[in-house]
């Protein structure tokens, strides 16, 4: 809920010495500002918040600040009990006798407070970012919803593509952001449907596919043969990365998160960041061959087994998600490294493990087994990311018409 409170604003002063009174909107630890008059300091009453009696206007300014406050509060009251959502700028709007709005930032910013509330820190940073670039173009700090067309949103794609360094699956995200925010907002009542921009003969969001390339089976064993410095960096990347794949292709951010007692009777029991679905593995021998390599590092039962998160704050999701990212990014040099050392001639990446594992799987494993190895929540998504590993049928179509 937020709060109101009068206040003598001393941010600011005037050439004479006098600062300006002013009533002070806080929410979710935001704060904004209603300006009334200025005053000498010496008039104000710091303990009881409101001009001292020896000003000559004290009783008109007392009676303004009062009415000011007692507006702010019963707004705040009407939007809580009718629980509807509000802004901060929806109580100054009201302050200013203007008509209420929300912009698209402010809701924005309130999605993004949420995500950190639900420890989601990678979706928050990442959603940031979006918003931010959608900021960048827009060039000022308040959007209306109404402001938000098809033509914005073209000029806006079209000025995306001329930066040359957006790629169209990046566009269509930011996209999907933006027409999130949007659908928030109708449902809020604070953004009319038939302005919507998005839609058929509108704005439409088509998410480009992407190649998935995994290495094949020669080019794991070519990595794994590779004789690398005990205790190197080299070393502790390809570890890394042969973890993720021995177990399925399990994402790196959850790799570095694993503990020591995640480990019980020979299986691997995690939650998985991007769902929070809990599953369990078996260990395979390759794995187990990884963790001695580390049990000399380890402290206790509730250690990190891999050493990127050790120092990490675990009560701070956003620290967790920044010392991840690091650590990917050196992966991701490392496993270039290790990819010509390898004669590899694919673009390897921490991502690639997983890809790695569908491509060596391709249909000798059922779809349905696939599905709980990958943790994808519907079949379909299986069958959709499987596909683009299993040539197999294209390949003798083609050859049954060329063999001749």
């Amino acid at each position: 809920m937020a709060t109101v409170k009068a206040i003598l604003y001393k941010s600011k002063k005037k050439s004479d010495g006098k600062y300006s009174i002013a009533i002070r909107v806080t929410k979710d630890r935001k704060s904004k500002y209603f300006f009334l008059e200025w005053i000498d300091e010496k008039y104000w009453d710091v303990k009881n918040f409101r001009v001292k009696s020896a000003h000559p206007n004290s009783r008109r300014l007392n009676n303004l600040i009062a009415k000011k406050v007692a507006e702010a509060d019963d707004t705040i009251l009407e939007y809580e009990a009718s629980k509807k959502h509000y802004a901060i700028n929806d109580i100054i709007n009201v302050l200013k006798g203007e008509k209420i709005t929300l912009s698209f930032f402010d809701l924005a910013e309130e999605h993004i407070l949420q995500l950190k509330k639900m420890n989601k820190a990678n979706r928050a940073v990442s959603d940031n970012s979006k918003i931010n670039t959608f900021r960048e173009f827009i060039n000022k700090d308040e959007l209306l919803f109404d402001e938000i067309t098809e033509q914005l949103l073209n000029k806006f794609k079209a000025y995306l593509v001329a930066k040359g360094s957006v790629s169209e699956r990046s566009i269509m995200n930011i996209f999907i952001l933006i027409r999130l925010l949007y659908n928030r907002a109708i449902k809020m009542g604070i953004a009319d449907r038939q302005r919507y921009p998005f839609g058929e003969s509108k704005i439409r969001i088509s998410l480009p596919e992407s190649i998935k390339i995994g290495l094949d089976e020669d080019e794991i064993r070519r990595m794994e043969s590779l004789e690398l410095e005990n205790g190197s960096p080299i070393l502790h990347t390809r570890n890394v990365f042969l973890f993720s794949f021995y177990l399925a292709g399990i994402r790196i951010s959850d790799v570095l998160k694993m503990k020591w007692n995640d480990i019980k009777d020979d299986r691997l029991y995690y939650r998985m960041g991007k769902n929070n679905k809990i599953t369990s593995l078996k260990i395979p021998k390759a794995i187990f061959e990884i963790l001695e390599y580390y049990k000399s590092e380890k402290i206790k039962g509730s250690d990190y087994i891999f050493p990127e998160l050790k120092k990490a704050d675990e009560n701070n999701p956003e620290d967790i998600y920044i010392k991840t990212k690091t650590a990917i990014k050196k992966f991701n040099k490392y496993l270039g490294t290790l990819a010509k050392m390898a004669e590899i001639d694919k673009k390897v990446t921490t991502h690639i493990a997983r890809h790695s594992f569908g491509n060596i799987a391709g249909d000798k494993i059922s779809p349905h087994m696939l599905q709980k190895l990958y943790r994808h929540s519907n079949l379909s998504t299986t069958i959709g990311y499987q596909a683009n590993f299993i040539h197999k049928d294209a390949d003798d179509a083609l050859d049954s018409v060329l063999n001749f």
